[in-house]
């Protein structure tokens, strides 16, 4: 919830908005690849729907657990990049980092951060997310 809050704030009087898990992606027209990320920032108002986003959201965050752990890391990365995700974070609440991909030339550069950092949000010029506020006791 933290790191929602902080793209809501970011984002007052912006285009973009932020949506919590539940609000449904459809990543390509006509295909059948749709999630429920657990955060989602999309600024392309021509990508609504009534039933969420379709199409590449600008910024997704997937908070893993032992359940999803694989999915997130293998199968959500390759269609993500497939489709265009300009950036895909990774939240380990456990180990307390998180793994930016952000997308260059058609491949996902990643960089990690730990608990004391700081992630700019290069998808949103001057969104800096507070992994100190993020990954609490």
């Amino acid at each position: 919830m933290e790191m929602s809050r902080q793209f809501a704030n970011f984002l007052l009087d912006k285009p973009c908005r932020v949506y919590p898990s539940g609000f449904g992606v459809r990543l390509n027209k006509g295909k059948h690849t749709a999630f429920q990320p657990d955060i989602t920032v999309v600024c392309d108002h021509s990508k609504f729907t009534d039933r969420g986003c379709e199409g590449a959201p600008d910024l997704v965050v997937e908070i893993l657990s032992p359940s999803t752990a694989r999915f997130d890391r293998f199968v959500k990365l390759r269609e993500y990049l497939r489709a265009g995700v300009r950036e895909y974070w990774i939240v380990d609440p456990v180990d307390k980092l998180l793994y930016a991909h952000r997308l260059k030339d058609g491949v996902y550069n990643i960089e990690v951060f730990g608990d004391q950092d700081t992630v700019p949000a290069h998808t949103l010029p001057g969104c800096n997310i507070d992994l100190t506020r993020v990954f609490v006791e």
